[in-house]
């Protein structure tokens, strides 16, 4: 079992009777790790708590005084999840499994996408704690989600300023099933050449593959292009 933890009372009651009724049953617990409260208490590392999570319901900074006992005894680790992992778990409850999910409830979820190694040919149970997200915040992690899997990006291309030099590259797109969702066309900008222009595309794809040959595309056509939201945040290089 994978059982996100806050303060400790879920897991701590969830193990006394999961131990009690299949003693070998492995349990595990998973933390926000800008929270890692029970995992600093069992583990004696002292690490620092704070900072703005999805997970909001286990966002605690100090670990269960009566709890942590019981999660020391009973638990065989406590596992981090970053705030990518927790966005991809939300993520993927909404799209494959059509359950809605907030960031604690998707938490057990995170950590088993996130060590798939470590459970790889086990029976895993999950615990989903919660569903209370503001459709706003789900709205831009599906958003973001998309983008992460590059079914949206973000590329800028610098051109000659000529008349139809946009109208080509629109045409290259649309020969590549590319759907273009926005376009910004700068001339003004003093990093951009005098005789040229910067367009900065958001174009909607089928998948990673897709988005690859069109940047394959542009290329052998003469258009170099960078990645505007590479993952981690930083501009990939040229295609």
């Amino acid at each position: 079992l994978i059982i996100p933890i806050g303060g400790g009372g879920l897991i701590a009651g969830s193990a006394i009777a999961a131990k009690a009724l299949k003693p070998d049953i492995e349990i595990v617990g998973v933390e926000a790790d800008l929270y890692p409260s029970m995992y600093s208490a069992v583990t004696g590392e002292q690490r620092e708590s704070g900072g703005q999570t999805l997970a909001e319901g286990i966002a605690v900074k100090s670990a269960g005084r009566l709890t942590m006992p019981v999660v020391k005894r009973l638990i065989s680790g406590i596992l981090l999840v970053d705030e990518a992992s927790i966005e991809a778990a939300v993520c993927t409850f909404l799209t494959i499994q059509k359950t809605m999910a907030e960031g604690a409830g998707a938490a057990a979820l995170a950590a088993l996408m996130a060590h798939r190694d470590r459970f790889k040919g086990r029976r895993v149970g999950l615990y989903l704690t919660g569903g209370n997200i503001d459709p706003r915040i789900l709205a831009a992690i599906m958003i973001r989600g998309l983008r992460r899997e590059q079914k949206i990006i973000s590329l800028r291309i610098t051109i000659p300023d000529r008349p139809g030099v946009l109208g080509r590259i629109a045409t290259l797109l649309g020969e590549m099933r590319a759907n273009i969702l926005e376009v910004s066309h700068r001339r003004m900008l003093l990093d951009v050449p005098a005789k040229g222009a910067t367009l900065d595309l958001t174009i909607e794809t089928r998948d990673r593959s897709h988005a690859a040959a069109i940047r394959e595309r542009l290329e052998q056509e003469g258009f170099a292009t960078v990645m505007l939201d590479a993952p981690g945040g930083r501009e990939a290089g040229t295609a």
